[in-house]
């Protein structure tokens, strides 16, 4: 497991329990791209992604569930993926995600180029299956 991607995440992780918006999103390179499982089928570029996070600090202003579990990294030289299950939301709701992002060093510093987040759904009735457990 790369310790640097492990640190990434787990400051990250960190940054996210404690809401701190300037603080997730200097992990992001300027140009991500991320498909987040809410609101809008993709997120191009740091501001827009921001807004985004912006929003959702607002619908779970915390204190939450925030555990990975799973975690795997694959690491090159100046490119890494990661891949983990989430457990997320609130004390009374909580829901299980899949992520994968994408890691890109610029001048030694590891950014985050990608990122997605998601849930499996039924194809039948099209609804997201959050009560499914790893």
């Amino acid at each position: 497991m790369s310790t640097a991607i492990n640190t990434l995440i787990e400051q990250w992780k960190q940054a996210v329990i404690g809401a701190d918006i300037d603080k997730i999103v200097s992990f992001y390179a300027d140009d991500i791209v991320s498909f987040d499982a809410v609101t809008a089928l993709q997120f191009k570029g740091k501001a827009a992604y921001r807004a985004h996070w912006e929003e959702c600090m607002k619908h779970c202003p915390g204190p939450g569930i925030f555990e990975f579990h799973e975690l795997r990294i694959v690491e090159a030289q100046d490119s890494a993926f990661a891949h983990w299950l989430a457990h997320c939301g609130g004390a009374d709701k909580a829901c299980w995600m899949r992520v994968t992002a994408g890691y890109q060093r610029f001048g030694g510093e590891w950014k985050v180029v990608h990122e997605h987040w998601s849930a499996p759904f039924d194809m039948q009735s099209g609804t997201a299956l959050f009560d499914l457990k790893p």
